[in-house]
Protein backbone atom coordinates (compact mmCIF):
# COMPACT_ATOMS: atom_id res chain seq x y z
CA UNK A 1 0.00 0.00 0.00
CA UNK A 2 1.44 3.33 -1.08
CA UNK A 3 1.67 5.99 1.61
CA UNK A 4 2.57 9.60 0.83
CA UNK A 5 3.44 12.57 2.98
CA UNK A 6 0.60 15.04 2.59
CA UNK A 7 1.73 18.63 3.17
CA UNK A 8 -1.89 19.49 3.98
CA UNK A 9 -2.17 17.12 6.95
CA UNK A 10 1.60 17.09 7.68
CA UNK A 11 1.44 13.32 8.03
CA UNK A 12 1.89 10.24 5.90
CA UNK A 13 -1.41 8.98 4.52
CA UNK A 14 -2.51 5.93 2.57
CA UNK A 15 -2.88 6.83 -1.07
CA UNK A 16 -6.50 6.36 -2.06
CA UNK A 17 -7.41 8.27 -5.23
CA UNK A 18 -10.82 9.83 -5.67
CA UNK A 19 -11.82 7.58 -8.56
CA UNK A 20 -9.45 4.59 -8.81
CA UNK A 21 -7.72 3.47 -10.92
CA UNK A 22 -7.71 7.00 -12.36
CA UNK A 23 -5.27 9.51 -10.87
CA UNK A 24 -5.38 13.22 -11.71
CA UNK A 25 -2.07 14.95 -11.05
CA UNK A 26 -1.03 18.57 -11.51
CA UNK A 27 2.41 20.09 -10.94
CA UNK A 28 3.45 23.69 -11.23
CA UNK A 29 5.82 24.04 -14.14
CA UNK A 30 8.34 26.75 -15.02
CA UNK A 31 7.96 30.45 -15.63
CA UNK A 32 9.56 30.65 -19.06
CA UNK A 33 11.72 33.77 -19.24
CA UNK A 34 15.22 32.21 -19.23
CA UNK A 35 17.05 28.90 -19.26
CA UNK A 36 15.93 26.93 -16.22
CA UNK A 37 18.33 26.43 -13.35
CA UNK A 38 19.09 23.02 -11.87
CA UNK A 39 16.66 23.58 -9.00
CA UNK A 40 13.75 23.91 -11.42
CA UNK A 41 14.44 20.41 -12.63
CA UNK A 42 14.38 18.67 -9.26
CA UNK A 43 10.59 18.65 -9.43
CA UNK A 44 10.50 17.72 -13.10
CA UNK A 45 12.69 14.66 -12.47
CA UNK A 46 11.01 13.62 -9.22
CA UNK A 47 7.40 13.89 -10.40
CA UNK A 48 8.36 11.96 -13.52
CA UNK A 49 9.18 9.12 -11.12
CA UNK A 50 5.99 9.61 -9.09
CA UNK A 51 3.89 9.21 -12.23
CA UNK A 52 5.93 6.14 -13.28
CA UNK A 53 5.53 4.46 -9.88
CA UNK A 54 1.79 5.14 -9.85
CA UNK A 55 1.51 3.57 -13.30
CA UNK A 56 3.69 0.64 -12.21
CA UNK A 57 1.23 0.23 -9.31
CA UNK A 58 -1.70 -0.09 -11.71
CA UNK A 59 -3.05 3.45 -11.80
CA UNK A 60 -3.94 5.41 -14.93
CA UNK A 61 -2.38 8.83 -14.52
CA UNK A 62 -3.30 12.08 -16.24
CA UNK A 63 -0.35 14.37 -15.56
CA UNK A 64 -0.62 18.11 -16.20
CA UNK A 65 2.55 20.24 -16.06
CA UNK A 66 2.02 23.86 -17.01
CA UNK A 67 4.02 26.67 -18.55
CA UNK A 68 3.58 30.12 -17.01
CA UNK A 69 3.89 32.32 -20.09
CA UNK A 70 2.25 35.44 -18.61
CA UNK A 71 4.38 36.94 -15.86
CA UNK A 72 6.27 40.07 -14.79
CA UNK A 73 9.65 38.43 -15.40
CA UNK A 74 8.71 37.55 -18.97
CA UNK A 75 7.36 41.04 -19.61
CA UNK A 76 10.47 42.69 -18.18
CA UNK A 77 12.76 40.59 -20.35
CA UNK A 78 10.64 41.23 -23.44
CA UNK A 79 10.74 44.99 -22.84
CA UNK A 80 14.50 44.85 -22.28
CA UNK A 81 15.02 42.98 -25.56
CA UNK A 82 12.44 45.01 -27.46
CA UNK A 83 10.22 42.07 -28.45
CA UNK A 84 6.72 40.83 -27.66
CA UNK A 85 6.45 38.76 -24.48
CA UNK A 86 5.26 35.69 -26.37
CA UNK A 87 8.58 35.69 -28.29
CA UNK A 88 10.40 35.28 -24.97
CA UNK A 89 8.03 32.65 -23.58
CA UNK A 90 8.02 30.52 -26.74
CA UNK A 91 11.81 30.68 -26.97
CA UNK A 92 12.30 29.40 -23.43
CA UNK A 93 9.54 26.81 -23.62
CA UNK A 94 11.52 25.36 -26.53
CA UNK A 95 14.76 25.53 -24.52
CA UNK A 96 13.10 23.84 -21.54
CA UNK A 97 11.85 21.05 -23.78
CA UNK A 98 15.38 20.55 -25.14
CA UNK A 99 16.63 20.05 -21.58
CA UNK A 100 13.65 17.81 -20.84
CA UNK A 101 14.50 15.67 -23.88
CA UNK A 102 18.17 15.50 -22.86
CA UNK A 103 16.99 14.02 -19.57
CA UNK A 104 14.81 11.54 -21.49
CA UNK A 105 11.85 12.10 -19.18
CA UNK A 106 8.43 10.83 -20.14
CA UNK A 107 6.17 13.41 -21.79
CA UNK A 108 3.35 14.82 -19.68
CA UNK A 109 -0.28 14.31 -20.61
CA UNK A 110 -0.77 18.06 -21.02
CA UNK A 111 1.51 21.12 -21.03
CA UNK A 112 -0.95 24.03 -20.97
CA UNK A 113 0.11 27.66 -21.36
CA UNK A 114 -1.55 30.34 -19.24
CA UNK A 115 -2.26 32.44 -22.33
CA UNK A 116 -4.49 29.66 -23.66
CA UNK A 117 -6.82 29.84 -20.62
CA UNK A 118 -7.73 33.51 -20.30
CA UNK A 119 -11.51 32.90 -20.73
CA UNK A 120 -11.45 30.23 -18.00
CA UNK A 121 -9.50 32.57 -15.72
CA UNK A 122 -12.04 35.36 -16.25
CA UNK A 123 -14.89 32.93 -15.52
CA UNK A 124 -13.39 31.93 -12.15
CA UNK A 125 -12.74 35.55 -11.21
CA UNK A 126 -16.34 36.46 -12.04
CA UNK A 127 -17.58 33.58 -9.87
CA UNK A 128 -15.43 34.75 -6.95
CA UNK A 129 -16.75 38.30 -7.27
CA UNK A 130 -20.35 37.03 -7.35
CA UNK A 131 -19.68 34.99 -4.21
CA UNK A 132 -18.26 38.06 -2.44
CA UNK A 133 -14.85 36.46 -2.20
CA UNK A 134 -13.22 39.03 -4.45
CA UNK A 135 -13.65 42.75 -5.06
CA UNK A 136 -12.77 45.23 -7.79
CA UNK A 137 -10.73 48.40 -7.29
CA UNK A 138 -9.93 50.56 -10.32
CA UNK A 139 -9.86 47.66 -12.76
CA UNK A 140 -7.94 45.36 -10.41
CA UNK A 141 -9.61 42.31 -8.88
CA UNK A 142 -8.38 41.26 -5.46
CA UNK A 143 -9.15 38.10 -3.49
CA UNK A 144 -10.36 38.71 0.04
CA UNK A 145 -8.60 36.20 2.28
CA UNK A 146 -11.02 36.99 5.14
CA UNK A 147 -13.77 35.41 3.00
CA UNK A 148 -12.00 32.04 3.20
CA UNK A 149 -12.04 30.77 6.77
CA UNK A 150 -9.45 28.06 6.10
CA UNK A 151 -6.80 30.42 4.72
CA UNK A 152 -3.43 29.22 5.98
CA UNK A 153 -4.36 25.54 6.29
CA UNK A 154 -1.64 24.33 3.90
CA UNK A 155 1.24 26.44 5.18
CA UNK A 156 0.13 26.35 8.81
CA UNK A 157 0.37 30.13 8.96
CA UNK A 158 -2.09 32.20 10.93
CA UNK A 159 -3.46 35.07 8.79
CA UNK A 160 -3.67 37.40 11.80
CA UNK A 161 -0.05 36.76 12.73
CA UNK A 162 0.95 37.13 9.09
CA UNK A 163 -0.85 40.45 8.94
CA UNK A 164 0.70 41.66 12.19
CA UNK A 165 4.21 40.83 11.04
CA UNK A 166 3.55 41.35 7.37
CA UNK A 167 6.29 42.60 5.11
CA UNK A 168 3.66 43.22 2.45
CA UNK A 169 3.79 46.88 1.49
CA UNK A 170 0.71 48.68 2.78
CA UNK A 171 -1.73 49.19 -0.08
CA UNK A 172 -4.67 51.43 0.77
CA UNK A 173 -6.93 49.80 -1.82
CA UNK A 174 -6.70 46.40 -0.13
CA UNK A 175 -9.14 45.34 2.56
CA UNK A 176 -6.35 43.23 4.05
CA UNK A 177 -2.61 43.55 3.33
CA UNK A 178 -2.56 39.85 2.41
CA UNK A 179 -5.30 40.12 -0.22
CA UNK A 180 -3.84 39.18 -3.58
CA UNK A 181 -4.47 40.02 -7.22
CA UNK A 182 -6.65 37.84 -9.41
CA UNK A 183 -6.68 40.29 -12.31
CA UNK A 184 -4.35 43.22 -12.97
CA UNK A 185 -5.20 46.28 -15.08
CA UNK A 186 -3.21 46.77 -18.26
CA UNK A 187 -0.03 48.81 -18.26
CA UNK A 188 1.87 50.17 -21.26
CA UNK A 189 4.20 47.62 -22.80
CA UNK A 190 2.38 44.63 -21.28
CA UNK A 191 0.20 41.97 -22.94
CA UNK A 192 -3.48 42.39 -22.07
CA UNK A 193 -6.88 40.89 -22.70
CA UNK A 194 -10.41 42.26 -22.58
CA UNK A 195 -12.34 41.53 -19.39
CA UNK A 196 -15.45 42.82 -17.55
CA UNK A 197 -13.07 45.04 -15.53
CA UNK A 198 -11.24 46.49 -18.51
CA UNK A 199 -8.12 45.39 -20.32
CA UNK A 200 -5.67 43.51 -18.15
CA UNK A 201 -3.94 40.24 -17.41
CA UNK A 202 -4.25 37.50 -14.80
CA UNK A 203 -2.45 37.43 -11.48
CA UNK A 204 0.00 34.61 -10.86
CA UNK A 205 -2.01 32.34 -8.56
CA UNK A 206 -5.26 32.26 -10.51
CA UNK A 207 -3.51 30.77 -13.52
CA UNK A 208 -3.03 27.32 -11.97
CA UNK A 209 -6.57 27.23 -10.57
CA UNK A 210 -7.98 27.81 -14.04
CA UNK A 211 -5.81 25.21 -15.78
CA UNK A 212 -6.54 22.57 -13.13
CA UNK A 213 -10.29 23.15 -13.32
CA UNK A 214 -10.41 23.30 -17.12
CA UNK A 215 -8.33 20.16 -17.76
CA UNK A 216 -8.79 17.96 -14.70
CA UNK A 217 -11.98 19.21 -13.08
CA UNK A 218 -12.87 20.68 -9.71
CA UNK A 219 -11.02 18.05 -7.67
CA UNK A 220 -7.72 16.31 -8.27
CA UNK A 221 -5.76 13.62 -6.48
CA UNK A 222 -2.26 15.08 -6.38
CA UNK A 223 -0.96 18.62 -6.56
CA UNK A 224 2.81 18.87 -6.63
CA UNK A 225 5.48 21.51 -6.67
CA UNK A 226 8.54 22.84 -4.88
CA UNK A 227 8.37 23.56 -1.16
CA UNK A 228 9.01 27.24 -1.94
CA UNK A 229 5.53 27.37 -3.51
CA UNK A 230 3.62 26.33 -0.38
CA UNK A 231 3.21 29.96 0.61
CA UNK A 232 1.87 32.05 -0.89
CA UNK A 233 1.28 30.37 -4.26
CA UNK A 234 -0.35 27.10 -3.24
CA UNK A 235 -2.08 28.66 -0.24
CA UNK A 236 -3.67 31.24 -2.54
CA UNK A 237 -4.48 28.60 -5.12
CA UNK A 238 -6.45 26.66 -2.51
CA UNK A 239 -8.31 29.79 -1.40
CA UNK A 240 -9.43 30.81 -4.88
CA UNK A 241 -10.17 27.29 -6.20
CA UNK A 242 -12.10 26.14 -3.15
CA UNK A 243 -13.75 29.53 -2.84
CA UNK A 244 -14.99 29.09 -6.39
CA UNK A 245 -16.05 25.43 -6.43
CA UNK A 246 -16.68 24.80 -2.70
CA UNK A 247 -14.85 21.50 -3.14
CA UNK A 248 -11.43 20.45 -1.86
CA UNK A 249 -8.95 21.24 -4.64
CA UNK A 250 -6.43 18.42 -4.07
CA UNK A 251 -6.56 15.39 -1.82
CA UNK A 252 -2.75 15.12 -1.55
CA UNK A 253 -0.25 17.96 -1.66
CA UNK A 254 3.31 16.78 -2.37
CA UNK A 255 6.26 19.14 -2.19
CA UNK A 256 9.88 18.50 -3.12
CA UNK A 257 12.60 20.31 -1.23
CA UNK A 258 15.31 22.63 -2.56
CA UNK A 259 18.93 22.30 -3.64
CA UNK A 260 21.67 23.88 -1.55
CA UNK A 261 25.16 24.85 -2.70
CA UNK A 262 27.82 24.10 -0.08
CA UNK A 263 25.18 24.44 2.59
CA UNK A 264 23.61 27.55 1.07
CA UNK A 265 20.20 27.68 -0.54
CA UNK A 266 20.45 28.29 -4.27
CA UNK A 267 19.49 31.90 -4.94
CA UNK A 268 20.21 34.73 -7.34
CA UNK A 269 21.22 37.00 -4.45
CA UNK A 270 24.01 34.58 -3.53
CA UNK A 271 25.09 34.30 -7.16
CA UNK A 272 25.02 30.50 -7.13
CA UNK A 273 22.34 29.89 -9.72
CA UNK A 274 23.46 27.14 -12.11
CA UNK A 275 21.65 26.69 -15.39
CA UNK A 276 20.58 23.11 -16.10
CA UNK A 277 21.80 23.44 -19.70
CA UNK A 278 25.31 24.28 -18.47
CA UNK A 279 25.36 21.29 -16.14
CA UNK A 280 23.97 18.91 -18.76
CA UNK A 281 26.61 20.09 -21.23
CA UNK A 282 29.47 19.49 -18.82
CA UNK A 283 28.11 16.31 -17.25
CA UNK A 284 26.03 13.45 -18.59
CA UNK A 285 22.26 13.79 -17.91
CA UNK A 286 22.38 10.47 -16.03
CA UNK A 287 24.56 12.16 -13.40
CA UNK A 288 22.00 14.92 -12.88
CA UNK A 289 19.10 12.48 -12.54
CA UNK A 290 21.06 10.30 -10.14
CA UNK A 291 21.94 13.32 -7.97
CA UNK A 292 18.25 14.12 -7.69
CA UNK A 293 16.83 10.64 -7.20
CA UNK A 294 19.45 9.36 -4.73
CA UNK A 295 18.23 11.89 -2.14
CA UNK A 296 14.77 11.74 -0.60
CA UNK A 297 12.55 14.30 -2.26
CA UNK A 298 11.59 15.98 1.04
CA UNK A 299 15.23 16.45 2.08
CA UNK A 300 17.46 19.36 1.18
CA UNK A 301 19.90 18.16 -1.47
CA UNK A 302 23.47 19.41 -1.67
CA UNK A 303 24.44 20.28 -5.22
CA UNK A 304 28.19 20.55 -5.68
CA UNK A 305 31.18 19.09 -7.50
CA UNK A 306 31.58 16.68 -4.59
CA UNK A 307 28.05 15.31 -4.89
CA UNK A 308 28.52 15.10 -8.65
CA UNK A 309 31.63 12.99 -8.03
CA UNK A 310 29.63 10.70 -5.72
CA UNK A 311 27.05 10.27 -8.49
CA UNK A 312 29.77 9.51 -11.04
CA UNK A 313 31.24 6.80 -8.80
CA UNK A 314 27.82 5.27 -8.16
CA UNK A 315 26.87 5.30 -11.84
CA UNK A 316 30.29 3.91 -12.74
CA UNK A 317 29.67 0.92 -10.47
CA UNK A 318 26.19 0.26 -11.85
CA UNK A 319 27.11 0.71 -15.51
CA UNK A 320 30.33 -1.32 -15.15
CA UNK A 321 28.26 -4.26 -13.95
CA UNK A 322 25.73 -3.69 -16.72
CA UNK A 323 28.58 -3.55 -19.24
CA UNK A 324 29.90 -6.88 -18.00
CA UNK A 325 26.43 -8.41 -18.31
CA UNK A 326 26.06 -7.01 -21.83
CA UNK A 327 29.54 -8.28 -22.72
CA UNK A 328 28.45 -11.85 -22.02
CA UNK A 329 25.05 -11.37 -23.63
CA UNK A 330 26.59 -10.06 -26.83
CA UNK A 331 26.65 -12.60 -29.67
CA UNK A 332 25.41 -15.39 -27.39
CA UNK A 333 21.75 -15.41 -28.32
CA UNK A 334 21.86 -19.14 -28.89
CA UNK A 335 22.68 -19.58 -25.20
CA UNK A 336 19.89 -17.36 -23.92
CA UNK A 337 17.23 -19.64 -22.38
CA UNK A 338 14.06 -19.95 -24.44
CA UNK A 339 10.55 -20.62 -23.26
CA UNK A 340 11.06 -24.39 -23.52
CA UNK A 341 14.28 -24.40 -21.53
CA UNK A 342 14.44 -26.00 -18.12
CA UNK A 343 16.54 -23.01 -17.07
CA UNK A 344 13.40 -20.91 -17.09
CA UNK A 345 12.21 -22.79 -14.04
CA UNK A 346 12.59 -20.34 -11.19
CA UNK A 347 16.10 -20.73 -9.79
CA UNK A 348 17.78 -19.36 -6.71
CA UNK A 349 19.07 -16.23 -8.44
CA UNK A 350 15.65 -15.32 -9.80
CA UNK A 351 14.15 -15.86 -6.37
CA UNK A 352 16.86 -13.66 -4.87
CA UNK A 353 16.11 -10.84 -7.33
CA UNK A 354 12.39 -11.13 -6.64
CA UNK A 355 12.99 -10.88 -2.90
CA UNK A 356 15.09 -7.77 -3.31
CA UNK A 357 12.46 -6.27 -5.61
CA UNK A 358 9.91 -6.68 -2.82
CA UNK A 359 12.19 -4.51 -0.64
CA UNK A 360 12.43 -1.94 -3.43
CA UNK A 361 8.65 -2.00 -3.76
CA UNK A 362 8.27 -1.38 -0.02
CA UNK A 363 10.71 1.53 -0.20
CA UNK A 364 8.91 3.22 -3.08
CA UNK A 365 5.57 2.65 -1.35
CA UNK A 366 6.91 4.39 1.76
CA UNK A 367 6.59 7.97 0.54
CA UNK A 368 8.80 7.35 -2.51
CA UNK A 369 11.89 6.48 -0.46
CA UNK A 370 14.39 6.37 -3.31
CA UNK A 371 17.53 6.34 -1.08
CA UNK A 372 16.33 3.13 0.55
CA UNK A 373 15.58 1.64 -2.85
CA UNK A 374 19.05 2.54 -4.12
CA UNK A 375 20.62 0.73 -1.16
CA UNK A 376 18.85 -2.44 -2.36
CA UNK A 377 20.00 -1.80 -5.93
CA UNK A 378 23.63 -1.69 -4.81
CA UNK A 379 23.06 -4.93 -2.92
CA UNK A 380 22.09 -6.51 -6.26
CA UNK A 381 25.15 -4.99 -7.97
CA UNK A 382 27.50 -6.34 -5.27
CA UNK A 383 25.92 -9.76 -5.52
CA UNK A 384 26.28 -9.79 -9.32
CA UNK A 385 29.93 -8.75 -9.12
CA UNK A 386 30.52 -11.64 -6.75
CA UNK A 387 28.94 -14.09 -9.19
CA UNK A 388 30.25 -12.83 -12.55
CA UNK A 389 33.85 -12.01 -13.49
CA UNK A 390 35.59 -11.31 -16.76
CA UNK A 391 37.12 -14.36 -18.40
CA UNK A 392 34.54 -16.85 -17.16
CA UNK A 393 33.46 -19.71 -19.37
CA UNK A 394 30.24 -18.79 -21.18
CA UNK A 395 27.45 -21.16 -20.16
CA UNK A 396 23.66 -21.00 -20.32
CA UNK A 397 23.67 -20.54 -16.53
CA UNK A 398 26.02 -17.53 -16.77
CA UNK A 399 23.96 -16.02 -19.57
CA UNK A 400 20.78 -16.40 -17.57
CA UNK A 401 22.33 -14.61 -14.58
CA UNK A 402 23.47 -11.76 -16.83
CA UNK A 403 20.07 -11.52 -18.52
CA UNK A 404 18.13 -11.51 -15.25
CA UNK A 405 20.50 -8.96 -13.71
CA UNK A 406 20.25 -6.63 -16.71
CA UNK A 407 16.45 -6.86 -16.82
CA UNK A 408 16.23 -6.14 -13.08
CA UNK A 409 18.42 -3.04 -13.34
CA UNK A 410 16.53 -1.80 -16.40
CA UNK A 411 13.20 -2.30 -14.63
CA UNK A 412 14.42 -0.33 -11.63
CA UNK A 413 15.92 2.42 -13.76
CA UNK A 414 12.99 2.79 -16.12
CA UNK A 415 10.93 4.24 -13.27
CA UNK A 416 13.39 7.14 -13.04
CA UNK A 417 14.53 7.33 -16.66
CA UNK A 418 17.90 5.98 -15.50
CA UNK A 419 20.22 3.14 -16.63
CA UNK A 420 18.68 2.88 -20.09
CA UNK A 421 21.88 3.83 -21.96
CA UNK A 422 24.00 1.16 -23.70
CA UNK A 423 26.36 0.44 -20.82
CA UNK A 424 29.70 0.55 -22.60
CA UNK A 425 28.70 3.65 -24.57
CA UNK A 426 27.82 5.41 -21.32
CA UNK A 427 31.09 4.40 -19.67
CA UNK A 428 33.07 5.58 -22.69
CA UNK A 429 31.22 8.90 -22.72
CA UNK A 430 31.79 9.29 -18.98
CA UNK A 431 35.48 8.52 -19.32
CA UNK A 432 35.84 10.96 -22.22
CA UNK A 433 34.32 13.74 -20.12
CA UNK A 434 36.61 12.89 -17.19
CA UNK A 435 39.64 12.70 -19.47
CA UNK A 436 38.80 16.14 -20.81
CA UNK A 437 38.70 17.51 -17.26
CA UNK A 438 42.17 15.99 -16.70
CA UNK A 439 43.47 17.36 -20.03
CA UNK A 440 44.18 13.81 -21.17
CA UNK A 441 43.55 12.17 -24.53
CA UNK A 442 42.23 8.65 -24.93
CA UNK A 443 44.84 7.86 -27.57
CA UNK A 444 47.63 8.71 -25.11
CA UNK A 445 46.14 6.48 -22.42
CA UNK A 446 45.74 3.66 -24.95
CA UNK A 447 49.42 4.08 -25.86
CA UNK A 448 50.51 3.71 -22.22
CA UNK A 449 48.27 0.67 -21.81
CA UNK A 450 49.78 -0.88 -24.96
CA UNK A 451 53.34 -0.20 -23.77
CA UNK A 452 52.59 -1.76 -20.39
CA UNK A 453 51.03 -4.82 -22.02
CA UNK A 454 54.09 -5.21 -24.24
CA UNK A 455 56.35 -4.95 -21.18
CA UNK A 456 54.34 -7.69 -19.47
CA UNK A 457 54.60 -9.85 -22.59
CA UNK A 458 58.40 -9.30 -22.54
CA UNK A 459 58.44 -10.11 -18.80
CA UNK A 460 59.87 -6.64 -18.16
CA UNK A 461 57.96 -6.33 -14.91
CA UNK A 462 59.97 -3.33 -13.68
CA UNK A 463 58.88 -1.32 -16.74
CA UNK A 464 55.35 -2.70 -16.44
CA UNK A 465 55.13 -1.51 -12.82
CA UNK A 466 56.52 1.91 -13.74
CA UNK A 467 53.85 2.33 -16.40
CA UNK A 468 51.15 1.15 -14.03
CA UNK A 469 52.27 3.73 -11.44
CA UNK A 470 52.24 6.40 -14.14
CA UNK A 471 48.68 5.45 -15.08
CA UNK A 472 47.59 5.54 -11.43
CA UNK A 473 49.07 9.04 -11.06
CA UNK A 474 47.02 10.09 -14.09
CA UNK A 475 43.89 8.73 -12.41
CA UNK A 476 43.58 5.69 -14.66
CA UNK A 477 42.50 2.36 -13.17
CA UNK A 478 43.71 -0.80 -14.98
CA UNK A 479 42.33 -4.31 -14.59
CA UNK A 480 44.22 -7.27 -16.06
CA UNK A 481 41.78 -9.91 -17.33
CA UNK A 482 42.25 -13.18 -19.21
CA UNK A 483 41.18 -11.36 -22.37
CA UNK A 484 43.56 -8.45 -21.90
CA UNK A 485 43.79 -5.21 -19.90
CA UNK A 486 40.70 -3.09 -19.32
CA UNK A 487 41.06 0.52 -18.22
CA UNK A 488 38.81 3.32 -17.03
CA UNK A 489 39.18 6.69 -15.40
CA UNK A 490 39.19 6.15 -11.64
CA UNK A 491 35.84 7.18 -10.14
Amino acid sequence: MLVVYNSLSRTKEKFQPLNPPLVKMYCCGPTVYDFLHVGNFRGAVFYNFVRSWLEQSGYQVTFVYNYTDVDDKIINRANKEGVESNVISEKYIAEFEKDFDLLKLKKHSFNPRVSEFIPQIIEIVETLINKNKAYVVNGEVLYSISSFSEYGKLSGRNPEELQAGSRVEVDQKKHNPLDFALWKPAKPGEPSWDSPWGKGRPGWHIECSAMVKAILGEQIDIHGGGSDLIFPHHENEIAQSEGCTEHQLAKYWIHNNMFTFSGQKMSKSLGNILKARDFLTEYHPEIFKYMIMSVHYRSLSEFSELTAEYAIKALGRIYSSLSLAEFYLKDTKELIPNSNSNLNIKNQYQEYLEQVWLKVHEAFDDDFSTPEAFSHLFEVVRDFNGRVKRGMKVTPQLIEVCLNFKNWILKFGSLMSLFQEPAQDFLTDLDNRLLEKKNLKRVDVDQLISERQQARTNKDFKRSDELRDQLIQLGISVSDTPTGPVWEVAK
